[in-house]
């Protein structure tokens, strides 16, 4: 087996590369640094010559996990879009036929437990994100005055995003024979969320959030959820987001699902 992993570099990518590598999968890592495939996936080229470098191995792609993104504190907030939702979105279509070839081919996206937080359907935002509109999705969250929520918006938008990508695909990608899921992670004891919990403006909203298991979640918990994904035993789990958070958007949205 075949798999591409972005982000692999750290935090939940890397344990998902050292999940499969364990279950003795080929694992092509994509990242801006300590990876197979040198990528940055916050640009248009980056992306095209991530998408080639897989090609050019000429391997067949039996998954494609996409862990790549960036937290609340980068700036300006439009990396965030990019590397989240558009960074995502290009590479899983431009390996779509790659990975219609492979042995009982799956995709799994990292999305956020968050990613419902916000009330963005109908938002200029959403909407850019939606239409594909990079340039305009970066011209909305690089003109708010309030950088903080600029890049709040641009986190929990692209993720937000990614779960309808997921679902819009799922009929072709079905019929196609390529599974597509998504998960939502909540804090988990990767470098994201140190940097997060050292930032005075998301410090404190992260360190006193209630997590009704009591505990940050490890990536190898993660990575198992991915893996079972990927795996015989969920061969009928198609288009579904999952959530992995120890209980903590029941307690945040107990009256949606």
């Amino acid at each position: 087996m075949s798999t591409v992993v972005t982000g692999s570099a750290s935090g939940i990518g890397a344990a998902v590369r050292k999940r499969f590598e364990h279950d003795g999968d080929t694992v092509i890592g994509i990242d801006i640094r300590d990876a197979e495939i040198i990528a940055d996936l916050s640009t248009r080229e980056g992306r095209e010559a991530a998408i080639a470098g897989v090609k050019r191995r000429g391997l067949t792609i039996d998954r494609f996990v996409a862990c790549a993104g960036l937290a609340t504190d980068t700036r300006p907030p439009s990396l965030i879009a990019s590397v989240n939702y558009f960074g995502t979105v290009d590479l899983l279509d431009g390996l779509f036929e790659e990975l219609q070839q492979g042995s009982s081919p799956c995709a799994v996206l990292v999305l956020s437990n968050s990613m419902q937080w916000l009330q963005l359907d109908g938002s200029p935002f959403m909407q850019a994100l939606l239409q594909h509109d990079e340039h305009g999705a970066a011209e909305i969250v690089d003109q708010m005055p309030d950088a903080f929520f600029a890049a709040s918006l641009a986190y929990v938008g692209s993720k937000l995003a990614l779960g309808r990508a997921v679902r819009k695909r799922a009929s072709v990608w079905g019929k196609a024979g390529v599974r597509l899921n998504g998960i939502a992670p909540g804090n988990t004891k990767t470098p994201m969320l140190q940097r997060i919990l050292e930032d005075p403006n998301t410090r404190d909203g992260v360190a006193n959030m209630e997590i009704p298991l009591g505990r940050l979640a490890d990536p190898a918990e993660i990575a198992g959820l991915v893996a079972f994904l990927c795996g015989a035993e969920s061969s009928y789990i198609h288009g579904s987001i999952i959530y992995i958070d120890g209980g903590i958007d029941a307690t945040v949205c107990p009256d949606s699902i």
